[in-house]
């Protein structure tokens, strides 16, 4: 795989020094990262899915050191990861699942806010299947989901905080969460 660290360092260096769109930029790198990976076949690889997981967790440490924020970070990663595997013909759903468990398990490998890091993915997701054409609400679920089973993973504490984050987040579509996370149907 073409080094994320590597280009996502380079290029969130250039976007800082010029105040420009870390979110974008990110996303950009992460999608060609993705598509050229699956296309180059130059590492043995079981689907785009696992391509688009191993971009998101790589580009969290990245972020990090580059000193950029995880939250505009994890946004970015997770939008390219779906974008890339839409353009590559991979399965969306099961990315915006995996990229947001590997965001949320990223970030709290390196002490970051997990449930900013699950409402940035869940964010990222949406966007992402927005500029492709797809069923926002489907992907929602997904990630939701992704991020729920990374924090139950982490221990009960993680999990407490992503599904508070979840339920305060003003940017994400509450009918979706409410219904993941408390069983009620609005």
């Amino acid at each position: 795989m073409t080094s994320i660290t590597d280009a996502l360092k380079n290029a969130l260096s250039s976007a800082v020094s010029a105040a420009g769109d870390v979110v974008g930029t990110v996303r950009d790198v992460a999608k060609d990262n993705v598509v050229q990976t699956v296309r180059g076949g130059g590492e043995v690889v079981t689907t785009a899915v696992d391509v688009a997981s191993k971009v998101v967790s790589e580009g969290v440490q990245a972020v990090s050191s580059a000193g950029v924020s995880l939250e505009h970070g994890v946004t970015g990663l997770v939008s390219g990861a779906v974008e890339g595997v839409s353009e590559v013909g991979g399965d969306v759903g099961s990315t915006a699942t995996s990229a947001a468990q590997g965001a949320v398990k990223s970030v709290s490998q390196i002490g970051g806010n997990v449930g900013q890091a699950a409402v940035s993915a869940v964010v990222g997701t949406i966007n992402g299947v927005k500029t492709i054409g797809g069923d926002t609400g489907q992907a929602a679920k997904s990630a939701v989901m992704g991020t729920l089973k990374a924090a139950d993973e982490i221990g009960s504490e993680a999990g407490g905080i992503v599904r508070k984050a979840l339920l305060n987040a003003a940017s994400l579509p509450h009918d979706i969460i409410d219904s993941l996370l408390t069983g009620k149907k609005e």
